[in-house]
């Protein structure tokens, strides 16, 4: 059988992604019809810059490529739908209303149990310049311990510091 007659191979790392996404979207419906139970709360990072954000711009121009929001107590109006969610926040006093796409979230955090994902976007790769090698999409990988993971410019942030003594 020729290379070109070849059934495609499975993307195993979408598939990956879509289940980690899924799991991100039923931690948010969740919040969304019962509230967060106890102390769970939410460190959502998102690219700013990605298709389908929408948000102020004075926000856009303080992070014109990543931000993170934390749902706890002060948040109104969330919503969910297979391909994003919405919700109103207060910056700098002032409500105003986001809505992230899922496919524009690069990480999540619940740092009261703790329990953290990396979610980094599903990008074709970059065309390699002469004599470079093809540069390789980043793969979603789950991360339990988040927290603990080296922290990487733009990807994690250590939320341990920020954790609920006893």
């Amino acid at each position: 059988m020729a290379d070109d007659d070849a059934a495609p191979g499975i993307d195993y790392r979408a598939l990956l992604h879509d289940a980690l996404i899924g799991v991100v979207r039923n931690l948010l419906r969740l919040a969304a019809t019962d509230g967060l139970p106890g102390d769970h709360h939410f460190f959502l990072s998102f690219r700013t810059d990605a298709p389908g954000v929408e948000m102020a711009a004075r926000l856009f121009r303080q992070n014109p490529q990543e931000m993170t929001i934390v749902l706890q107590h002060q948040y109104w109006n969330l919503q969910v739908d297979d391909d994003a969610f919405g919700v109103t926040l207060k910056f700098g006093g002032a409500p105003e209303r986001l809505v992230v796409p899922f496919a524009a979230l690069t990480a999540f955090v619940d740092p009261s149990v703790p329990f953290g994902l990396r979610l980094q976007a599903l990008a074709e790769p970059e065309p390699a310049a002469a004599g470079e090698p093809a540069a390789e999409a980043p793969a979603s990988e789950p991360a339990a311990a988040v927290a603990s993971a080296p922290r990487e410019a733009g990807t994690v942030v250590d939320f341990a510091a920020f954790r609920k003594r006893e």
